[in-house]
C-alpha cells in the first residue's frame, strides 16, 4: 500500500488465488527445522508478510482526479499523441491535467490555435521549484524508458501508479500502445489492472568537509536551495535521492583506473580498478548493468545488483546481493585520481577523497501498471526491444541419411 501520508488514492489489494502451485511468483516458505534437532533461532520482529506478486492488482479508493503527463521533448512525432491524450482527459474524463511548463511552452503548441482553450486548462509546474508530490494521482508517459526514469525523479517519496506508452527509441518499461490508449486509460480508471512494483535504490552521498563552501555557493547560485540537499549534523553536505535504475561510479575524464573500495554493510568485501562499477536494481539488469555483462533479472526479485565496468581482473564477475543491505563506495586510499558518480544518467557529480556512496533498497518502489501481466510484459519486452536469444530455427531431420551416424 502506498504511504498513507500522501494524497494517493489508490492501493493494492489481494484477491484469492487458487492453490496451485503454479500461480505464486514467490518460491515457498523455507522449512525452519532442520533435522531432528536444530532449527532457526525464533525472532518474532523479523517476521514478515510479503504479498504474492501475481496478485498484484491496482484499485481506487476514490476516483483519480489529477493526471501527471510526461512528454518526451524534442520529439515533433509526439505531438499529435500529446495532443489527443490531452483533449480526451480534459473534455472526456473532466480530469486535472498537470504538465511540465517547457513542454506547453513548445512553439508547435503555442501556435496551435485548435488546442488553445485545452492547453489554457493544463496546470505547469517546472522541475526543481514546484512540488506536486502531493496532489498527484497517476502518471502516464509518452515515450521511452527515459519519460519513466524522469517520472520516478520527480517523486523521492511514494509515487503514483505509472502508465507508460510505448513512442520512443527503445520502450522496455513501457508496455502500452498508443493506437488504444482511450480504452486501456479507461481499465486503469476501472481498477483491478495488474502491477509490478519496481524497487528503487536510496542512495545517500556524503560530500567532504573541504567542499562544503563550494557547494552551498553553488546552489545559491540559481536562486534555491535544492530539497535533497541536507546538512547533517557533521557539516558535510547530504545527496539524497531514489534511483531507479542504477548508480555508476566510473574514472570520468582521467585516465588512470579508478580505484574505489566497496563496503557492504560496514564490511570492506573488494576494491574495484577498472573503468568503474554499476549498482543497479533489477529494472536496471536490463540497461547500463546488462550492456556491462551482468544477468537481466526480472523486476520482482528482491536484489541489488554490483557490476564492475572493464575491471582489470580477468576473475572479476557481477554479483548479485540481498535487497536489503546497505553498500557504501569510497575512493580508495591509494587512488591516482578522484571517480565520478551519476544517478540514473543525472546529477553527475565528482567524488573525492573523503566522500561516501550509501546505497540500500528504498521503500518506495515506482508501481509500473502492466499491460497484460508482470510476467508477460517482460519477457515480450525481452523479446521485441532487445531480441533475446533470437535465433534462426534448427531444421528437423527428414530422412535417416540425415543422421550424424553416417554408413562407413
Amino acid at each position: 500500500m502506498f504511504d498513507s501520508s500522501v494524497h494517493i488514492s489508490c492501493c493494492f489489494v489481494m484477491h484469492p488465488v487458487c492453490c496451485r502451485r503454479g500461480h505464486f511468483l514467490h518460491g515457498p516458505y523455507p522449512d525452519t527445522h532442520f533435522g531432528p534437532k536444530a532449527c532457526v533461532l525464533p525472532n518474532p520482529t523479523s517476521v514478515m508478510h510479503i504479498q504474492d506478486p501475481a496478485s498484484q492488482r491496482l484499485t481506487w479508493s476514490k476516483p483519480p482526479l489529477n493526471v501527471l503527463v510526461i512528454r518526451k521533448i524534442r520529439d515533433e512525432t509526439l505531438l499529435e499523441p500529446f495532443k489527443e491524450l490531452c483533449r480526451f482527459l480534459v473534455e472526456e474524463k473532466h480530469l486535472m491535467v498537470y504538465v511540465e511548463k517547457k513542454v506547453v511552452d513548445d512553439g508547435s503548441l503555442m501556435t496551435d490555435d485548435s488546442f488553445s482553450a485545452i492547453r489554457n486548462q493544463l496546470c505547469t509546474f517546472r522541475e526543481g521549484y514546484d512540488d506536486i508530490s502531493d496532489c498527484i494521482d497517476l502518471i502516464i508517459c509518452l515515450g521511452g524508458d527515459g519519460t519513466l526514469l524522469y517520472a520516478s525523479s520527480l517523486f523521492q517519496g511514494s509515487v503514483p501508479p505509472v502508465m507508460a506508452f510505448h513512442l520512443g527509441s527503445l520502450g522496455f518499461l513501457a508496455p502500452f500502445k498508443f493506437e488504444s490508449f482511450k480504452t486501456e486509460v479507461d481499465k486503469v480508471f476501472e481498477g483491478n489492472a495488474a502491477i509490478i512494483l519496481r524497487s528503487r535504490l536510496k542512495v545517500k552521498v556524503v560530500k567532504g568537509m573541504f567542499q562544503r563552501n563550494e557547494q552551498l555557493f553553488s546552489t545559491q547560485e540559481n536562486g534555491i536551495a535544492p530539497h535533497n540537499h541536507i546538512n547533517n549534523e557533521a557539516g558535510k553536505i547530504t545527496l539524497q535521492l531514489q534511483v531507479l535504475n542504477e548508480v555508476v561510479v566510473d574514472r570520468g575524464p582521467s585516465s588512470y583506473l579508478s580505484d574505489v573500495d566497496l563496503y557492504l554493510d560496514g564490511r570492506l568485501i573488494t576494491s574495484v580498478q577498472g573503468d568503474g562499477v554499476i549498482v543497479s536494481t533489477p529494472t536496471g539488469s536490463t540497461a547500463y548493468a546488462g550492456a556491462a555483462g551482468a544477468s537481466m533479472i526480472h523486476p520482482n526479485v528482491p536484489a541489488i545488483m554490483v557490476t564492475p565496468i572493464c575491471p582489470h581482473s580477468l576473475s572479476f564477475r557481477p554479483i548479485v546481493v540481498p535487497a536489503g543491505v546497505e553498500l557504501m563506495i569510497t575512493l580508495s586510499p591509494d587512488a591516482r585520481n578522484t571517480a565520478w558518480v551519476s544517478f540514473d544518467g543525472r546529477k553527475r557529480q565528482e567524488i573525492q577523497h573523503g566522500d561516501s556512496i550509501k546505497i540500500t533498497t528504498s521503500c518506495f518502489p515506482v508501481p509500473s501498471i502492466c499491460c497484460h501481466d508482470l510476467v508477460y510484459d517482460w519477457f515480450d519486452s525481452l523479446a521485441q526491444c532487445l531480441h533475446w536469444n533470437i535465433r534462426k530455427k534448427q531444421t528437423r531431420l527428414t530422412d535417416a541419411s540425415d543422421s550424424s551416424e553416417t554408413d562407413n
